[in-house]
């Protein structure tokens, strides 16, 4: 399967509020405690590599040879870590600075100039997605996104019924495209869509015609400019949005209650970015 795109805008900017809170039950090693302490969720060791060791490995494996990995002004680790101690062996990585975290739309839109008018993936750091799926998500020539479905991904991942409640909702139309998308549908409306309903990870292959509904989306409830809201409105203008129907499994490492089961998951797995 030959991609169309070989870029991917990986979101790393976020404050891990919810990696920074305590929790008894879920016990750290000691780097793992400083990384969560300091809302590095993908730099957080697990099975001796930091996180988004294995999430890079598996857009290398997809054939992604170009990363801009969008962070913050406070986060040198990240530099150090890829420019200095590990540069990866199969992946270029730019350095892209989101200057306040207000949002995923705003930190795609950090990355405007780096993507150079080119198609592109934007994804998740602290998410790991089958490298099959981001494959034919590369391969697309047009934009689109992975569909997940609620079961497949309580079933297959380490994500808990009560989380994939707050994914992003989505309505597909006959021919498998997005029709509308609902973020933070809520446990009520998530439940009336009935099991296999269809959520986003936030896993995207986006044109330039993006960037504009980045510029545009209003706040969110939460006070931020939010990329699955941005989506939404570029829906409403016309722009489409193929659906690739996916399986999971999907690692999340959110929260510190997730590192055991990652880790666990990944410990046969050497990633090689």
């Amino acid at each position: 399967m030959k991609v169309t795109t070989d870029r991917t805008v990986v979101l790393a900017r976020g404050l891990g509020r919810r990696m920074q809170e305590a929790n008894p039950a879920a016990p750290l090693d000691e780097a793992q405690r400083k990384a969560a302490e300091a809302g590095l969720k993908a730099l957080m060791p697990v099975a001796g590599r930091p996180f988004l060791d294995f999430v890079l490995s598996a857009l290398a494996d997809a054939g992604v040879t170009r990363i801009a990995l969008v962070v913050g002004p406070e986060h040198e680790p990240f530099r150090r870590y890829y420019a200095v101690e590990r540069p990866p062996k199969r992946l270029r990585i730019d350095f892209v600075v989101q200057q306040d975290a207000v949002g995923t739309a705003d930190a795609v839109l950090a990355a405007e100039a780096w993507t150079a008018g080119e198609p592109f993936l934007v994804m998740n750091s602290d998410n790991l997605y089958p490298a099959g799926v981001l494959q034919r998500l590369a391969a697309l020539t047009e934009p689109g996104l992975p569909v997940f479905t609620r079961d497949d991904l309580t079933r297959t991942s380490n994500i808990p019924p009560d989380r994939v409640q707050s994914f992003a909702l989505l309505e597909l139309d006959p021919d498998d495209y997005l029709a509308d998308i609902v973020e933070k549908p809520g446990a009520e409306r998530m439940a009336a869509a009935g099991p296999s309903a269809p959520v986003s990870m936030n896993c995207w292959r986006f044109d330039a015609r993006i960037f504009r509904f980045c510029r545009d989306v209003p706040k969110s409830a939460r006070g931020e400019f939010e990329l699955p809201e941005a989506v939404g409105l570029a829906v409403r203008n016309g722009v489409r949005f193929k659906a690739i129907r996916a399986l999971g499994p999907v690692l999340d490492l959110s929260r510190r209650a997730d590192a055991a089961e990652v880790a666990r998951r990944l410990a046969s797995i050497t990633p090689d970015p």
